[in-house]
């Protein structure tokens, strides 16, 4: 079984935490149909602040559409949204 530094995280870069963050959000408030243009409904949502925690390998991506704001975790290992709270 290989050690934890030997696994490929599946969100090595921002832009797929980014992406990961935004399509969860478009999922859970039902967003389909929002925003013009060819970016369809992401673009609707803006990015507000980014970072990764190196220490526990979570990507935290602020995000903000309409009057609401949220702040959505993410494992880097896993590929997953763990936790979602809105501010």
């Amino acid at each position: 079984m290989p050690g934890i530094g030997l696994i490929k995280r599946r969100l090595e870069t921002e832009a797929q935490a980014v992406a990961l963050a935004t399509s969860h959000i478009l999922k859970e408030y039902n967003m389909a149909g929002r925003g013009e243009g060819k970016e369809g409904p992401a673009s609707a949502v803006s990015t507000l602040e980014t970072k990764y925690d190196a220490d526990t390998g979570d990507w935290y991506v602020a995000l903000g559409w309409d009057d609401k704001r949220a702040v959505i975790r993410m494992d880097s290992i896993l590929g997953t949204v763990t936790d979602v709270r809105e501010v």
